[in-house]
């Protein structure tokens, strides 16, 4: 059964912006890009932050919509413009949330949500404390690793290193202002969407 394991809120002091920017993170295989898709139909008025990523489209991924695929070269030159807002690699392809996107958006009063790996949770947070951090985890290691096998879309070393990372991640869980289970999928979602909506 899902549980909301722990909901605390630093203070900060008062955003100048009148939206909101939420950071959605946990391990690989826990269940984040389902989840967001099912909030964004149920919540059209939700902005969400398409990332750039030098990793291949995956079956039926679209350009725009799910990442902008763009080549390694191209990541590292927009990286060092300061483009975006956080970056990270991960399992050998660079992933990053475009900065100017993310940010005019706030300002004009929207909800935006990145969903994002760890280190690049920790980079938002770390320069912009007013976001509200939401990490999605799994209800067992053994079920996370199932999930992540039953993708059929890695090799056992990518397995091996994406099981290793999620150790890592979930034991960094607690430095998030929410922490969700995805154990039954409707009740997930439904947490998420009371810490969006019911909450200042």
């Amino acid at each position: 059964m899902m549980q909301v394991l722990s909901i605390h809120c630093a203070t900060t002091k008062e955003t100048p912006f009148s939206g909101k920017l939420i950071v959605l993170t946990g391990p690989s295989g826990v269940g984040k890009g389902t989840l967001m898709r099912s909030l964004l139909q149920r919540h059209p008025e939700l902005y969400y932050s398409v990332s750039a990523t030098t990793r291949a489209p995956r079956p039926g991924e679209v350009d725009g919509t799910n990442y902008y695929f763009i080549s390694r070269s191209k990541f590292e030159q927009l990286l060092a413009q300061g483009e975006f807002l956080e970056s990270a690699e991960f399992a050998g392809n660079y992933y990053g949330t475009p900065r100017e996107a993310v940010l005019s958006q706030v300002q004009s009063g929207k909800l935006v949500v990145l969903e994002i790996e760890l280190e690049g949770a920790r980079q938002v947070r770390a320069s912009f404390p007013q976001a509200l951090s939401i990490f999605i985890l799994p209800p067992s290691f053994e079920e996370l690793e199932r999930r992540i096998r039953g993708r059929g879309q890695d090799s056992e070393e990518a397995i091996a290193r994406r099981l290793q990372r999620a150790k890592q991640e979930i034991a960094a869980a607690d430095e998030f202002d929410i922490q969700i289970v995805n154990d039954d999928f409707e009740t997930a979602l439904n947490a998420i969407e009371t810490a969006l909506y019911n909450r200042e």
